[in-house]
């Protein structure tokens, strides 16, 4: 797949079809594509500048293009941050995604000056937006997260099952390598190095967006990641207030509706949740969430949550 925004069993022929493929969906009324790990230099590019023709803007996860490659055909964001990467590898071919993915490797880049100092930079002055996902890859870290209770009541029951299945065999892997001294996880440096690289992004003036992805191992689930995600930016350097901003005000300001929602003003759409506490001097009570607002309408926190017990992830 290379766009991935719309048909998951769809790959793009070249070019000229990324061209009608982005336009044929900008006819249907949607307004943001996302370039997947496979899609070619040509194809982003022809992709970029259909949707930019027409006012809409391109994502990506990607492999196959290096970060600055992206930046130079005119990506609007990049997601997951410099765990996908692939640009540093010295194994890296042109337009191929290249086949060994290595984490150690990157842990060990340094982020305030060289090669990586210079990609924040450019994508910083190209206006290149950047989304963190933290949450997914917290959960390749051994020893962490223990998983929420109220992530496995959410999730139904093989959801449930696959995600323990998954925490039980990392955990076995990590046993395994520690029995026979083998090079442990790349994981935890991995996670960390990623954590130092977005806040460097967003010190230097880049747009960092707060997101979710339910890949990975899964136990990443919406709303409940979200807020974690929150918790995460702290860890890796953010205030609770800045974090927060980063989750709300950067993402309307991304989507070019920051005079509609984002942050709370009079006359702005009444989109907003009340929290039992104050997640701007401790972050872990974002999760204490009493009503949820949504066109100015209020809703019981606890009632959403236990009308999808059991049902998260089996549609």
């Amino acid at each position: 797949m290379s766009l991935a925004s719309i048909r998951r069993d769809y790959t793009l022929t070249g070019p000229e079809d990324a061209t009608k493929t982005v336009n044929l969906w900008l006819d249907e009324g949607v307004d943001n594509f996302k370039a997947y790990m496979f899609i070619t230099p040509a194809e982003l590019s022809a992709a970029v500048t259909a949707a930019h023709k027409r006012n809409a803007k391109v994502t990506g996860h990607l492999c196959s293009i290096g970060f600055r490659e992206a930046a130079a055909i005119g990506i609007d964001d990049l997601e997951h941050g410099l765990l996908v990467d692939t640009e540093f590898y010295p194994w890296k071919k042109a337009g191929e995604c290249p086949d060994k993915l290595d984490y150690e490797f990157l842990s060990k880049l340094d982020v305030q000056s060289g090669p990586m100092r210079e990609m924040i930079l450019d994508l910083v002055q190209r206006h290149v937006a950047m989304t963190s996902t933290l949450p997914v890859f917290e959960m390749f870290v051994p020893g962490r997260p223990t998983m929420q209770q109220r992530t496995l009541d959410a999730l139904s029951p093989d959801a449930r099952s696959a995600v323990l299945n998954n925490k039980v065999r990392m955990s076995d892997a990590t046993v395994i390598q520690q029995r026979y001294h083998a090079e442990s996880s790349p994981w935890a440096a991995a996670f960390k190095k990623e954590m130092e690289f977005e806040h460097a992004f967003a010190q230097a003036g880049g747009l960092l967006l707060a997101g979710l992805d339910p890949t990975g191992i899964g136990g990443v689930i919406a709303g409940f990641g979200d807020q974690r995600e929150v918790e995460l930016l702290v860890e890796a350097g953010f205030t609770p207030v800045e974090a927060i901003h980063i989750a709300t005000a950067n993402g309307a300001q991304f989507l070019g509706e920051l005079d509609r929602v984002g942050t709370i003003a009079v006359g702005k759409q009444a989109d907003l949740v009340v929290i039992k506490g104050d997640p701007s001097k401790k972050i872990e009570d974002i999760e204490n969430v009493e009503t949820v607002f949504k066109d100015g309408v209020g809703y019981d926190s606890a009632k959403l949550i236990e009308s999808v017990r059991g049902v998260v992830g089996s549609r």
